[in-house]
Order: structure tokens, then C-alpha cells, then sequence
């Protein structure tokens, strides 16, 4: 089995990929296969979160791709920024891994938040797409500058 136990920020290009939905791209640990078929044994640093464009190195010294995989998403679309707001105060008030885009946000599937939203007079379509969240307000590996807590912030630019 093929050990991969780090990224890769380097410009050579991808020799395979890695395909996986946002649940996998959230383990440090996982058994997957490539694209071309091998086995790989994923061993990162706790708390990483894989982003679809993401390279990795194996301990071959392949340099593998991370694909964020389709899966099924609700898109929500609100009349107004203010009620689009309050469906994303909602969710996050339950600590729902959110994709932010322009005019919408999107969740994995769920028909209790889908209820919800509904509810909160908010327009939901099924999808099914690549998975993308915020990484949220205590990202891994972007420590919040002088306060001493360790508390860690999100960097828009995803560094």
C-alpha cells in the first residue's frame, strides 16, 4: 500500500488523484484508492482538511491530486441578504459545515435543516456537487495573533 503522510505545495504537476467527498477529506487516517487503482493509506497531521486542487506527496514521491468528490448538497437562495443571513446564522447556530457563495449557501443534504430552512421562508433545490465549507473560525493552522488562547481564525484566502 502506497503511504501518503504530507502536501505538497511544490509545482510539479499530479501523477494521479485522489478523489474523495468532504466526510473523507476531514480524516487524517483514511484507507482509499487512486484513480489509477492503487491503495493508499493516508496518514496526515491532525486536523487537516483536504481542499479539492490540493496536491499530496507520497512516499514514492507521487505527487497526487485531491479531487473533492459530487455528493448531495441543498442549495439555498433567500429573497434577501438579510434573510439569507439569518439561514446562515441558523446553521450555524447548529454548527452546519456551510459553503458560502454568491446570493446562496450550500449543506450537505439533510431533511430536518431542509425543513428548517423551508420553514425561515428560504428556497431549497437538491444538487449534487463537489463539497467546499468555510473551514471555520478555529481552522487548523492559523493561529489568532496576541491573545494566548491558541484559538485559531480562517484565512479567506484558504493559506
Amino acid at each position: 500500500m502506497l503511504l501518503i503522510e504530507s502536501l505538497y505545495d511544490g509545482v510539479r504537476a499530479a501523477t494521479d488523484q485522489l478523489e474523495l467527498d468532504f466526510g473523507y477529506r476531514t480524516k487524517s487516517r483514511l484507507r482509499a484508492r487512486l484513480a489509477s487503482g492503487d491503495e493508499v493509506g493516508l496518514f496526515l497531521p491532525r486536523g487537516t482538511i483536504l481542499r479539492g486542487g490540493q496536491k499530496l506527496h507520497a512516499r514514492d514521491g507521487r505527487i497526487v491530486e485531491v479531487v473533492a468528490a459530487p455528493e448531495d448538497l441543498l442549495e439555498v437562495r433567500c429573497a434577501d441578504a438579510f434573510e439569507l443571513a439569518r439561514a446562515a446564522y441558523h446553521l450555524g447556530n447548529r454548527h452546519v459545515a456551510v459553503e458560502l457563495g454568491e446570493g446562496w449557501l450550500r449543506i450537505q443534504a439533510d431533511h430536518v435543516l431542509e425543513g428548517m430552512l423551508v420553514g425561515l421562508g428560504a428556497e431549497v433545490l437538491p444538487l449534487r456537487a463537489p463539497f467546499e465549507p468555510e473551514a471555520g473560525a478555529y481552522a487548523h493552522g492559523h493561529q489568532h495573533p496576541g491573545d494566548g488562547s491558541g484559538a485559531r481564525i480562517h484565512m479567506m484566502d484558504g493559506q
